[in-house]
């Protein structure tokens, strides 16, 4: 993984109209099913296994938020759905920075509104070539 490949992706997304994240610096935190589940567990009461948290930031302390993401269920998931690893991967990042941005995917109408956007933004990232590359070690 590249840093700059990733500052890069999410300078796009907070670029984008409607999509802008709070201002401050993005925490990025890349863990396995069974971390990510006990994250589940601990803050949300749910011990399922899940691709992706997000955990609001605090502006007044220049902290945007935290995105984390499962790298077992990306590789996974990716297969299943026809994408490389990367862009499994980068779907999950996208989708903990449109709950930044202030989106949610509780209801059916609201699920509906974060898959809209999930395509808008993958689609901006492929049409740039902003997809960052992710290298699974095994």
């Amino acid at each position: 993984m590249d840093e700059a490949q990733l500052r890069h992706c999410f300078t796009l997304l907070d670029g984008m109209e409607h999509y802008g994240a709070p201002t401050g610096e993005l925490s990025l935190v890349f863990m396995s099913d069974t971390d990510l589940a006990q994250l589940h567990a601990d803050f949300l009461d749910d011990p399922s296994p899940t691709d992706v948290i997000t955990f609001p930031g605090d502006e007044e302390m220049d902290f945007a938020g935290e995105i984390c993401v499962s790298v077992d269920r990306a590789r996974d998931e990716a297969p299943k759905h026809g994408l490389s690893f990367s862009e499994e991967l980068t779907l999950y990042l996208v989708h903990g920075w449109l709950h930044l941005a202030g989106l949610d995917d509780l209801d059916d109408a609201s699920r509906e509104e974060m898959r809209f956007a999930e395509s808008l933004c993958v689609q901006l990232l492929h049409a740039e070539k902003a997809i960052p590359e992710f290298v699974l070690h095994s």
